[in-house]
């Protein structure tokens, strides 16, 4: 009787729209099993990066492995969502699933390092899809004014394997061989295991009522020059540092992103509705500057944060894994602040308040991180961890909220998955950014940190003849030391260390001042979104009556 009510429950629902919380939870379950999928896989992969290059003889190669990955899963995104809206998200969410699985098992195989960075691509594929086809399978099933709330427990996936994911890498990295096959390979095959219940999850549990588009012409020019304008733009983010900013390589980047985006645009001026990313939903003002505010937060939150791993292990000595559970404070930040603020949202209907708070708390935190010196302890730098993670908590789910309730529901697709797409823009550009002010400013401070360890080493010679202090004596390039190896700082004399220590926090404080500047424009831009009020139906609600309406 109870799987016939089931069927009746589900047939109700296609035609109308309207899901009951008991359905809505049994979707969740599927969507959280596939983000959980990728969110783990980040944090894991992180932490163990440095055996695995390591293992792989490919120290040199490690940045293509991030870069290849960070390329596919950008580009997947706003392709996930413009093909979700065409042939129906459960199709293309049980695909992303598939492909990420598929990925992670070849990446665990992987002989060189080269061979990763493909295989890590094809993951970043599958991964391009989970989350934005996610948020928007939300959006289809759940009305704006309580979706908040629901977008809670996504948040509460990520912080959890944000704690997870450090902890597993580490113990897999420090393994030798389990069950005979080297222990970091483990990091990318237990994917298999976790993705096979995330897909049983996915086709027991995710069934959402799928109305047929109008019109399944791909847009193929704009996938082709999204491809030519942003592939280029992201290897120049991530190696132009390497390059050199005004190199040829460089410079060669910037052309190719100029002529594909260019060429983007006017292909999608011409496909009109059928373009992956329809330039008619900017002339929503509130998505314009909400996506806009997004792109402006992601480039302060991430390269903010890009820092706080670094000097938990340069400036105090942890290590990956250790680092990833200092940022515990700002987890748990950002996941009482969702939580909370999406409660509020619910009952209110009101949502630009914590886009303003959000901004306000994040540029708050900077400025205070940027006060940072070598002698702090850690509980007063998790005093702006706990500080930025209530302002992303409030951030995150409203900027996303935002933009779906600005457009139509036959939008929500490519509104969801643009958003997320420049979000990521902006994070790429800000880490770029970033890591360059740190490593320049650290540069700059070359001569000041050599002279003070001559200093040291002039007072007390001994210090030389300290087998702690190798890595003083050999010749090496201290600044390359430390951007490749750290763990030289750990054992080293004090008067040795401190020059470095201190030279790296005072360059991360730099690093602070710049991301709250990115920060409070963000704030300032927040005052002027037009706050538009929630809509009290769900995407597929609103598709279902305006197909019945069509037939009267």
């Amino acid at each position: 009787m109870a799987r016939a009510e089931r069927k009746a429950a589900a047939a109700q629902s296609a035609l109308t729209g309207v899901m009951t919380h008991r359905q809505i939870m049994f979707v969740l379950f599927g969507l959280m099993a596939g983000m959980f999928l990728s969110a783990l896989d980040q944090s894991v992969v992180g932490t163990a990066m440095r055996t695995i290059a390591d293992d792989l003889n490919g120290l040199s190669a490690q940045a293509w492995v991030t870069t290849a990955y960070l390329i596919t899963s950008t580009i997947a995104t706003p392709i996930y969502g413009k093909l979700g809206d065409i042939f129906g998200r459960r199709k293309l969410f049980i695909a992303a699933i598939s492909i990420f699985i598929f990925g992670s098992v070849i990446s665990g195989l992987a002989n060189t390092m080269y061979e990763l960075a493909a295989y890590r691509a094809i993951q970043g594929i599958g991964a391009g899809g989970l989350f934005a086809l996610a948020l928007t399978i939300l959006a289809d099933i759940v009305p704006p004014r309580d979706r908040a709330r629901y977008q809670g427990m996504f948040l509460a996936v990520f912080g959890t394997s944000s704690v997870l994911g450090p902890l597993i890498g580490g113990l897999l990295a420090g393994v030798d061989s389990f069950l005979g096959i080297t222990g970091w390979r483990w990091i990318f095959l237990m994917n298999l295991p976790i993705g096979a219940i995330a897909l049983l999850l996915v086709l027991s549990f995710l069934h959402v009522p799928h109305l047929e588009a109008k019109s399944k012409r791909i847009d193929w020019w704009g996938v082709l020059t999204i491809i030519v304008g942003v592939v280029p733009l992201l290897i120049v983010a991530e190696q132009g540092r390497e390059w050199g900013w005004t190199s040829p390589n460089a410079f060669i980047a910037y052309a190719l992103g100029v002529i594909g985006i260019t060429s983007f645009i006017v292909i999608e001026r011409k496909m009109g509705e059928d373009a992956i990313l329809p330039l008619h939903i900017f002339k929503s003002r509130t998505f314009s500057l909400t996506t806009l505010l997004g792109v402006i937060v992601g480039m302060g939150m991430f390269g903010g944060m890009i820092s706080l791993p670094l000097v938990l292990q340069i400036v105090y000595g942890a290590s990956p894994t250790e680092a990833g559970y200092l940022m515990i404070p700002m987890v748990m930040g950002l996941m009482i602040s969702s939580i909370m603020s999406g409660q509020i949202t619910s009952k209110t209907g009101k949502y630009k308040i914590f886009m303003v708070l959000g901004t306000a708390l994040m540029s708050i935190s900077f400025l205070y991180l940027s006060t940072l010196v070598y002698t702090w302890e850690i509980w007063q730098i998790s005093i702006g961890m706990v500080i930025m993670g209530l302002g992303l908590g409030q951030m995150m789910q409203t900027l996303t909220i935002a933009s779906q309730n600005a457009v139509e529901a036959k939008d929500i697709g490519v509104a969801t998955s643009s958003s997320t797409f420049f979000r990521q823009m902006g994070g790429t550009l800000g880490v770029a950014v970033f890591l360059s002010i740190l490593f320049n400013s650290l540069a700059d401070k070359g001569s000041e940190i050599g002279a003070k360890i001559q200093a040291a080493i002039t007072a007390n010679p001994a210090l030389l003849n300290d087998p702690r202090n190798a890595a003083f004596t050999s010749g090496q390039d201290i600044s390359e030391l430390i951007q490749s190896d750290s763990s030289f700082l750990k054992t080293a004399s004090p008067e040795l260390a401190d020059p470095i220590k201190q030279a790296f926090a005072e360059s991360t404080a730099s690093v602070f001042i710049a991301a709250a500047a990115v920060v409070i424009a963000a704030f300032a831009l927040s005052l002027l979104i037009k706050e538009v009020a929630l809509r009290t139906k769900s995407g597929v609600q609103e598709k279902a009556e305006q197909a019945a309406a069509s037939m009267h």
